[in-house]
């Protein structure tokens, strides 16, 4: 059955790694800007509330159904689970989604005005799934190894 609707699960995978990635490139860049707002003051506020739904409407649903649909392709596809790409792209992808979960976490700390991290810190960390996105991207498309 998943052979039949392989290329719709496909379809919808990358959605949801568009929209996965989306959050994960903006909350870091939000971070950025929350630093720099005066704790308490209404920009810090709005920084919350958009964090938060941010997060919970976008990323962690995208992150799942990421994850949900990926394993139904591997599951469709179980001939390229002894390739080495795909162990080194599911690596990153675990490494993404620690970072998901980082990311959950500084948004606590701001929800709590408890963060200790800088503008730099939230910067370099903005960096991180691009760097990951852009691995993972040539390793499905490529297929090195």
């Amino acid at each position: 059955m998943l052979a039949d609707y392989y290329l719709y699960i496909k379809a919808a995978h990358l959605i949801a790694v568009i929209s996965w990635m989306a959050a994960m490139l903006y909350l870091p860049r939000l971070f950025v800007y929350h630093v720099a707002a005066e704790k308490g003051s209404v920009q810090s506020e709005t920084f919350k509330v958009m964090e938060r739904r941010l997060l919970r409407y976008i990323g962690t649903p995208a992150m799942l159904i990421t994850w949900i649909l990926g394993i139904m392709l591997l599951s469709a596809n179980p001939e390229i689970a002894s390739d080495g790409w795909i162990h080194f792209k599911l690596l990153l992808v675990f490494l993404l989604s620690g970072f998901h979960g980082a990311c959950a976490g500084w948004m606590k700390k701001f929800a709590r005005d408890e963060n200790t991290k800088s503008q730099k810190f939230f910067r370099i960390a903005n960096e991180v799934p691009t760097a990951m996105m852009i691995v993972i991207v040539i390793l499905a498309v490529l297929k090195p190894f």
